[in-house]
């Protein structure tokens, strides 16, 4: 029997569906994206999104329409993080704004609610591009349409349709879209629309992948365990410099660097003629060592337990601190369980700053320059709109900067911003850590929030940014072929530079930034990279660039190795 109309009941379960099928592709999708490197989330981004809203559902005891309505709009709001988890949620938004006033949906409600789904995801995007979901959302609208101009009912008939639709305006978004095509991906946003609408006839059908109270707590810590299920996937972290017999050749470097990826994780490797220097963490440093006696002969080996040393360290850290200290430390703990760091001294004041960031000497940058409140993410982890939420409560002060740092960041900003009802959310739509630093630089007490966005809008322009960080697949992008392994220096617009060695490409990388015009080049080394090494890039710089002043920091990010301004 053909079904007509979708109760509430029935659209709940096929939501709840559709956010299983997302799920259960997230890191397909992850891999669709453009840039190959290792923090492609778009798959995780609209996963979380659409969770947020799944776990408000499955809560629903005996929901009517505006019930379901209100928890998938107002939880995918607040849970949206990443452009594409935005728009995901917009699509949601201006569906219910149709549904919520009917008791049960037939075929013209629906095609309405797609065609207003469409509408609030285009108008929440400042400048909105065809190839990307936002092509595969307007073709679903369309096929919805056409649906009910010829006459058709039946929901699964409709849905099927629209699958197809969807899926043939997936296939042409590398036409749209060059760099799509450049890449041989279609849009991962697209294709996570797809997986919902996929699911959602699946759950109408009665064949969906079964929701549970257990999955939704998972997805709910799903973030935290991005960051840390690989911890103490390998347990020992093993320094390694030595001196080669001879240097190596561009195929030599390749295989060490492409064995050292194999055994182990979070790598740093650097060659300086014969002298190498590398760090991973791996659960078989012997065998690393072994490898390296092949080529040369070693200067230094540094091997720790991790898990050992997390131990000792946090031990020390309790015996030590004074009681007011530690509490501060265990507010501090919980609220980065939260992803939101308070590093205010809780000072009520006129004007307040969050900036979103990730790196302990990042953190300590932020601080010193006097904002208020830290949103663990960017490049790494985008926060949702509610961690930004969050953190703007947290200031003691009726108006708050939020510096996004990260293109991908700004739309779940200026989402908060809106939803924000008690404070005055100024959104300044910084793109690098860099350009947040900047801003708070260009912050004047007494000026109003006027005057001071518009002075941080202009000196931001003056930023150039670059990250260095690595391929994880063979790609080409802008007609740069780039390969698993390889350094890449990414700037503002795109790839910079790639090779094997790391100082090739970080001044590769500069001579694209036009850096000679500079004054100042300011440098800060991540996590996985040594003072040492940090010390003779900045040395390298200087000597390329000897009019220009150059400074060093520790920054402490992840993934990115060093991430480095020209002003």
């Amino acid at each position: 029997m053909a079904t007509t109309v979708l109760t509430p009941q029935q659209m709940c379960t096929m939501f709840l569906a559709g956010a299983k099928e997302l799920e259960a592709h997230k890191d397909h999708i992850n891999e669709l994206n453009v840039f190959p490197v290792p923090d492609g989330d778009t798959g995780m981004n609209m996963t979380l999104t659409i969770m947020s809203a799944a776990k408000e559902v499955y809560a629903l005891k005996e929901p009517n329409m505006q019930d379901f309505c209100k928890a998938v709009s107002s939880g995918s709001l607040r849970g949206a993080r990443g452009n594409s988890g935005v728009i995901l949620s917009q699509l949601f938004r201006g569906f219910t704004k149709v549904a919520k006033t009917y008791e049960e949906l037939d075929a013209a409600v629906i095609a309405a609610g797609c065609e207003k789904a469409t509408e609030t995801a285009y108008k929440a995007v400042m400048q909105p591009k065809e190839g990307t979901i936002l092509t595969v959302a307007k073709a679903v609208s369309e096929k919805a349409t056409a649906c009910v101009r010829k006459g058709e009912t039946d929901i699964e008939v409709i849905l099927t349709e629209l699958i197809a639709g969807a899926k043939v305006a997936l296939d042409k978004t590398p036409e749209l879209l060059p760099v799509l095509k450049e890449a041989g991906v279609v849009d991962s946003g697209g294709a996570g629309l797809v997986c919902v609408l996929e699911g959602m006839l699946a759950g109408l059908q009665g064949k969906g992948i079964v929701f549970s109270a257990e999955t939704a707590e998972e997805e709910k810590k799903a973030e935290t365990e991005k960051r840390s299920a690989e911890k103490f996937k390998y347990l020992y972290h093993t320094s390694i410099a030595m001196l080669l017999e001879k240097e190596m050749n561009h195929h030599e470097e390749a295989v060490i660097k492409k064995y050292i990826d194999a055994v182990g994780d979070t790598c740093a490797y650097t060659i300086e003629g014969r002298i190498v220097n590398m760090s991973l963490n791996t659960n078989d440093p012997g065998m690393v060592i072994q490898k390296a006696l092949k080529y040369g002969e070693l200067i230094d080996v540094v091997v720790e337990n991790r898990r050992q040393k997390k131990s000792a360290k946090t031990k020390e850290t309790v015996k030590s601190e004074p009681k007011e200290e530690k509490a501060a430390t265990e507010k501090n703990e919980e609220t980065a369980q939260n992803r939101v760091i308070d590093v205010s001294a809780g000072i009520s004041k006129d004007n307040g700053f969050v900036q979103i960031s990730v790196g302990d000497g990042m953190t300590e940058i932020f601080k010193s320059l006097g904002v208020d409140v830290i949103v663990e993410g960017g490049q790494t982890m985008n926060p949702s709109t509610e961690d930004i939420l969050k953190a703007v409560e947290i200031v003691k002060a009726p108006v708050v900067y939020v510096f996004p740092n990260n293109k991908n960041v700004i739309m779940a900003a200026e989402q908060a911003a809106k939803i924000s009802k008690e404070k005055q959310v100024v959104v300044v739509p910084t793109k690098t850590v860099t350009q947040g630093i900047t801003a708070m630089i260009s912050y004047v007490e007494g000026a109003s929030v006027e005057e001071n966005k518009e002075a941080m809008l202009s000196d931001i322009q003056n930023v150039k940014t670059g990250e260095v960080t690595y391929s994880v697949r063979d790609t080409s992008i802008d007609g740069t072929e780039i390969h698993q392994g390889d350094y890449m220096g990414i700037g503002d617009k795109g790839i910079l530079s790639v090779g094997r060695n790391i100082s090739d490409v970080v001044i590769g990388m500069l001579d694209k930034m036009a850096t000679a015009d500079a004054e100042v080049v300011s440098i800060y080394y991540g996590k996985d990279v040594t003072k040492e090494d940090a010390d003779k890039i900045k040395e390298l710089v200087e000597s390329k660039y000897p009019e220009v002043d150059v400074e060093l920091a520790y920054g402490g990010q992840p993934i990115y190795y060093y991430i480095i301004s020209a002003e």
